[in-house]
């Protein structure tokens, strides 16, 4: 994640698990099958990982029962202080964002996330992706399961069901934020050089593949 929405990330750690467990009923859609999505990154993904944005490490947790080497990078104290509970001693979390972040200490093979890439612009994603298919050899991944939308009137649809649901919270994070439009993010993962897919994994969250192709 870029750092613009750091704020408000930080003041949702303490509550972050109760939401992906589908406690709140405005979020209940988008964190549906969450654990079969999890489940879904680690396995398309390769052996070596680095993994932006970890929240509380729920899904750093999966990687690793995996067998997975991660390189875990996440930018909020309060959510790196809640993962490291969860995770084993010799796992050092990094201070970091999809922008800015340490350099891992080994060669990936993979770069995932969860919920994260809409909190930056698309100038950003390009860059970003760019900057990702520079740390990988060829066949390299990268896999993001995130909010996104099949055009623009998709998502200015899921805005106003959320509005006339009287998810007012849900409603506000999806106008603030930057939901990427499938079509865009295509255009942008084969403009850094990847072959791209697409899964869809509920009513709003997808699964994008991209792999290195030179």
């Amino acid at each position: 994640m870029g750092r613009e929405f750091l704020g408000i990330f930080t003041e949702w750690s303490s509550d972050y698990d109760d939401f992906v467990e589908g406690k709140d009923p405005e979020y209940q859609a988008v964190f549906e099958g969450y654990s079969t999505i999890l489940k879904e990154i680690v396995r398309r993904s390769g052996l070596n990982v680095l993994e932006f944005g970890i929240g509380t490490g729920n899904l750093t947790q999966e990687l690793i029962l995996a067998g997975k080497w991660v390189f875990p990078v996440e930018p909020s104290e309060e959510m790196r202080k809640i993962a490291k509970t969860k995770l084993p001693n010799e796992i050092v979390i990094y201070d970091g964002d999809m922008q800015q972040y340490p350099s891992p200490t080994k060669q990936l093979d993979t770069i995932v996330s969860s919920y994260v890439f809409h909190h930056l612009t698309d100038k950003e994603k390009s860059l970003a992706l760019k900057d990702y298919a520079n740390q990988l050899e060829v066949g390299g991944k990268v896999i993001f399961a995130d909010t996104m939308f099949e055009s623009q009137a998709t998502n200015e649809q899921a805005i106003a069901q959320a509005k006339q649901k009287q998810f007012y919270a849900l409603a506000k994070d999806l106008e603030r934020e930057y939901y990427p439009l499938i079509p865009t993010l295509k255009e942008l993962f084969e403009q850094a050089g990847f072959r791209v897919a697409f899964h869809q994994m509920n009513e709003y969250v997808w699964i994008v593949e991209g792999t290195k192709l030179s």
